[in-house]
């Protein structure tokens, strides 16, 4: 790997890093991070198929009131540069997908106690602000919380740098060593990855409401003339017409119901 590679993916892994404080443009979402690092050390493909397999699994993470999600960022980028590695050694390209999915969980487990420092040291930066509040320097302000933000960056920059120097010799290596039954279970459960972040993201989802059109999107999804286009356009098409339905319900007065003609209708069958 090019020492300008590593660059361009030390920088990936810093905007990944402060994007999961900023939130603004989604760089440690697993598709936008993989899909990046994959285009700057020339494997764009596998790195869109990482980030894809990844994104499904990461559906259901959420922070729920003081217990954090695992760490989207580090997953994402780390799994990616070790699939990077693994390709750059000749490995097969579903080998080293598999593999990396399979090191996601992990990974992203070891970056709840990256951040657990990270947000650590950052307590002394809000006294000092506190205090530069205080005598009103607004400059002092901006400075630490710059400094607080790039300190995110740097928990995934400095992991991802390191991974980059590991001979990608030592990682074939390693993948050889593997027993087949070992490869084909990481690729059994890297198919089942992404089914359990669905199954997440429909566990707080699931209402009345929302099963019909999980139902029917199943059995959309089940005519092969349809392209993930026309599906999405489906999908939209009918939640704009349950938010009309809604808005209508709303603006009749008197209308005897409960604002929700669907759930209204859904509990006259219950």
């Amino acid at each position: 790997m090019s020492v300008f590679t590593i660059i361009l993916i030390v920088i990936v892994a810093f905007l990944a890093g402060m994007e999961g404080i900023l939130d603004q443009w989604q760089f440690h979402q697993p598709l936008v991070a993989c899909t990046l690092i994959g285009l700057v050390s020339g494997h764009l493909e596998a790195g869109i198929i990482l980030g894809g397999t990844l994104q499904m699994m990461a559906l259901g993470w959420a922070n729920v009131g003081a217990a954090v999600a695992p760490d989207a960022a580090l997953a994402s980028v780390a799994s990616a540069i070790l699939m990077v590695l693994a390709l750059n050694s000749g490995a097969d390209q579903s080998q080293a997908i598999s593999t990396a999915i399979a090191v996601a969980v992990p990974l992203s487990v070891a970056g709840l106690f990256l951040t657990m420092i990270v947000r650590t040291l950052a307590i002394p930066v809000v006294h000092i602000q506190d205090a530069a509040a205080a005598k009103g320097n607004f400059t002092s302000i901006e400075l630490w919380q710059i400094i607080a933000i790039c300190m995110q960056g740097i928990r995934i920059a400095i992991p991802a740098a390191a991974l980059c120097f590991i001979p990608s010799d030592a990682v074939m290596g390693a993948l050889n060593m593997m027993p087949a039954w070992l490869n084909e279970g990481m690729t059994i459960g890297g198919g089942m990855v992404a089914a359990v972040g669905y199954a997440m993201v429909i566990n707080m989802m699931a209402t009345n409401e929302v099963w019909p059109f999980f139902a029917l999107g199943f059995c959309l999804a089940a005519i092969s003339e349809l392209t993930l286009i026309a599906l999405g356009a489906i999908g939209l098409s009918l939640a704009l017409i349950y938010l009309g339905l809604k808005d209508v319900a709303k603006s009749g007065a008197g209308a005897i119901g409960s604002g929700d003609p669907l759930g209204d209708i859904l509990d006259d069958y219950e």
